[in-house]
């Protein structure tokens, strides 16, 4: 349906970068990087990503950390954070200041997702 919208998920653990493509790749196109660094450069090479989902918790750069400054560069893209633990005050502030769209929780819920990204989906395209 939506295979013309491309997703970025970032996060350190393999396991949950299958899992992500396995529940979306029908409906979307997705790219995966195993740390914001690599998601920073899979960002600069693909530009037909609109939306990303990070893990909250990885290694020398936390998701909003990664978050933050691939909006420097990339700020149309709609960022989302997944995240094992529940909302951390890092996390709250980034949803104050809109650097993120919205955040999930572990494990996450495939279709509480699909409908989020969707919608935001939607309002991206009515903006452009």
């Amino acid at each position: 349906m939506n295979q013309n919208v491309t997703i970025l998920c970032v996060d350190d653990e393999p396991i949950n970068l299958k899992l992500f493509e396995l529940n979306f790749k029908k409906k979307y196109r997705i790219v995966t990087a195993l740390s914001g660094m690599e998601g920073l450069t899979k960002l600069e090479e693909d530009a037909d990503i609109i939306v990303v989902v990070s893990d909250m918790k990885m290694p020398r750069m936390n998701g909003i950390e990664f978050i933050r400054e691939a909006r420097q560069k990339h700020p149309h893209v709609i960022y989302f954070i997944l995240t094992g633990f529940s909302i951390t005050p890092e996390i709250s502030e980034a949803l104050q200041e809109n650097i993120i769209h919205k955040y999930f929780s572990k494990p996450l819920d495939p279709k509480l997702m699909e409908k989020a990204i969707d919608e935001a989906i939607q309002s991206y395209l009515t903006l452009l």
